[in-house]
């Protein structure tokens, strides 16, 4: 029987693994992605060390890919739930329409919770041995990962975590930050922030976030930076603001930053009808800041059709880098994405379906750029 079932497979399944190496290393990184959901054989083949080790000989073009992040309940119930749920990373390639799986079953941790990422590296919350929480970097092409330094389960519940360049790993919350630049230690700062950061963010090696520095009755939201080279017993943030900027913090409702292109960076709200505090929204609007000139202008604005959508729900996420932008809300099913990669003006608005995992709609992620490389 094993050898009939063996005849009727496909040829390429009883080539030599070293001939399938060859075969499968004149493919962009795209399609060998695309190629390991193919089959089980495929996957173990292309997730090889010796097939990983033959392509880090080679400048594959790295894959720019929108990842999401396990819902909430996910995050909180794993411990019952993780044998039911597989352990990969949902990503999606903008540019084949297409969601992509890749395996994280290399983790020796229960269902680790995928957060940012860097470079090409993968940046995760997982469960020690010792029910302490650490932060994991791995590549997923690679199969490699390491653990850094333990951190306290209120670091992981509070804390916002940023990447950046060399390994360098940012836990910030309202009253403290975490810095780790490869040593064997995380170094903790005090912050002098008015508030809890919203939406903070990375941008060549500055920390910018928003924050409300208004009354219990109504919000004011203004711009904080601080330079990584600021460090030293504190973080110092400093207020970024302008007198011509006049009432751009003030026509959004719930603002969030996201790293725009270069230097810059994106605001992204509700756009107000009126300055009243409970005013309804007219849409959701893109705002971008260039950084060198501290000029705002609009990027791009949700169309009607697309906003009724987001409409009844009472909070939207917002979640992405660059040129692409995506949105999720309850009870949609789906995600809306504005793709700006193309010089088309304003940016495309389009709706990404069949969202893995789904559950109430409210999505959360980051952008992945996949690629072979090496961890810090």
């Amino acid at each position: 029987m094993e050898e009939a079932s063996s005849s009727l497979s496909p040829p390429i399944y009883r080539l030599p693994e070293d001939t399938l190496h060859q075969i499968f290393s004149h493919l962009s990184l795209r399609q060998i992605a695309i190629c390991k959901s193919v089959s089980k054989l495929f996957n173990q083949t292309l997730s090889s060390p010796s097939f990983t080790h033959l392509l880090s000989s080679q400048s594959l073009s790295s894959l720019h890919l929108i990842a999401l992040r396990p819902s909430h309940h996910h995050h909180h119930s794993h411990h019952q739930r993780h044998a039911s749920l597989d352990q990969c990373l949902h990503a999606y390639d903008t540019d084949l329409n297409l969601w992509l799986r890749f395996s994280l079953d290399f983790l020796p941790f229960q269902s680790p919770v995928p957060i940012t990422s860097s470079l090409g590296l993968l940046y995760l919350w997982a469960d020690s041995p010792d029910s302490s929480k650490s932060l994991i970097v791995c590549n997923p092409l690679t199969r490699q990962f390491k653990v850094l330094p333990q951190l306290g389960s209120a670091w992981s519940k509070h804390g916002s975590v940023l990447t950046g360049s060399a390994g360098k790993v940012i836990v910030l919350t309202e009253l403290a930050a975490l810095f780790f630049s490869g040593s064997n230690q995380w170094l903790k700062f005090s912050s002098n922030l008015p508030s809890k950061p919203r939406s903070p963010i990375l941008v060549f090696d500055s920390i910018f976030a928003i924050c409300d520095v208004g009354s219990p009755w109504r919000s004011q939201w203004k711009l904080f930076f601080c330079p990584l080279t600021r460090i030293g017993n504190s973080i110092s943030w400093s207020r970024l603001e302008r007198p011509q900027w006049t009432d751009v913090f003030d026509i959004l409702k719930r603002p969030r930053l996201i790293p725009g292109v270069g230097n810059k960076l994106l605001m992204i709200g509700g756009l107000k009808s009126s300055f009243s505090p409970n005013t309804p929204c007219l849409t959701i609007l893109i705002l971008r800041l260039d950084l060198e000139t501290l000029h705002w202008d609009e990027a791009g604005r949700m169309p009607q059709e697309m906003f009724c959508c987001f409409q009844e729900s009472s909070k939207f996420k917002v979640f992405g880098c660059g040129s692409r932008v995506c949105f999720s809300a309850k009870r949609i099913g789906k995600l809306a994405l504005w793709d700006c990669s193309a010089e088309n003006g304003k940016g495309k608005w389009k709706w990404i379906e069949n969202v893995p995992r789904n559950g109430d709609g409210l999505c959360r992620g980051f952008v992945f750029e996949a690629k072979h490389s090496a961890l810090p």
